[in-house]
């Protein structure tokens, strides 16, 4: 029997507030615990001896956004804080079309999600509300993703055992992992969303049909990549990756992609 096909999808920064005191125990815990501390003690510290100009860049929030960042900021360093479910709450375009609450809790497991402040969690893990980009440095640490890197490789190895892993993450996020080490020893798929010039595509759109594949690679499987299609946009085989390309790709000969080098075209 295949092992379960786990799928890396993007936190967002748009979150529900709020939670429960209730802990939980998240799939990576122990094996980050003593980082995930160092992390919060470090923002703390740099929001701390901050200007507030500098907390707004940090945080990357201004007015009311900024002021409920920095309460979410400080209620880390207690014992206890409110927590939610990741899959409850990250509430991005991503996280509405991928509809976690109606997936099984079995499913929600294989959902993996690079963090800033936790390095990397399943959708079923327990998480605090907070703020900070992958791609912020705070000192000592430097950048979040340059920090997690060597850490949350070697985890995510381990935890994904013989599952084929499917990257559907934008390069910020990315940056956390060393993918081309992981491929060494695990079967990685990459997968990019083209827009109408052969570019990454971005934008609300983009974020919606990445929250759908990774729906359909949950209930479906890997074979679903392959035939994909939703509003126009379509999977194309590339290089050893696959193409998500957007409707703009689409002429008169059919679909067309720009061929263009990828870091990790190997996958």
């Amino acid at each position: 029997m295949a092992a379960p096909l786990l799928v890396l999808v993007p936190p967002s920064e748009a979150k529900t507030p709020g939670g429960t005191l209730r802990v939980g125990v998240g799939a990576f815990d122990a094996a980050l615990e003593d980082d995930r501390r160092r992390v919060i003690e470090a923002l703390l510290a740099t929001l701390k001896g901050s200007t507030a100009r500098r907390q707004e860049i940090v945080l990357n929030a201004r007015g009311p956004l900024l002021e409920r960042a920095l309460e979410a900021t400080r209620r880390l360093a207690e014992d206890r804080v409110p927590r939610l479910a990741a899959w409850q709450r990250y509430s991005g375009v991503v996280w509405s079309h991928l509809a976690p609450a109606s997936l099984e809790p079995a499913q929600r497991r294989r959902i993996l999600i690079p963090s800033s402040l936790y390095g990397i969690t399943t959708a079923e893990d327990r998480i605090a509300d907070f703020r900070l980009k992958m791609n912020v440095g705070v000192a000592p640490l430097g950048t979040m993703s340059t920090f997690w890197r060597p850490k949350v490789t070697p985890v995510l190895a381990a935890h994904a055992k013989r599952s084929t892993i499917v990257n559907l993450l934008p390069l910020e996020h990315e940056a956390a992992l060393d993918l081309g080490e992981l491929a060494r020893t695990r079967h990685v798929v990459r997968v990019q969303f083209i827009d109408g010039e052969g570019g990454t595509t971005v934008g609300h759109d983009a974020k919606a049909v990445k929250g759908i594949l990774a729906r359909t690679l949950l209930t479906e499987g890997l074979d679903s990549l392959s035939i994909f299609e939703w509003q126009g946009w379509r999977s194309v085989p590339f290089e050893g990756t696959f193409q998500i390309v957007s409707p703009s790709q689409r002429n008169l000969d059919g679909w067309v992609t720009k061929k263009k080098k990828t870091k990790f075209n190997q996958f």
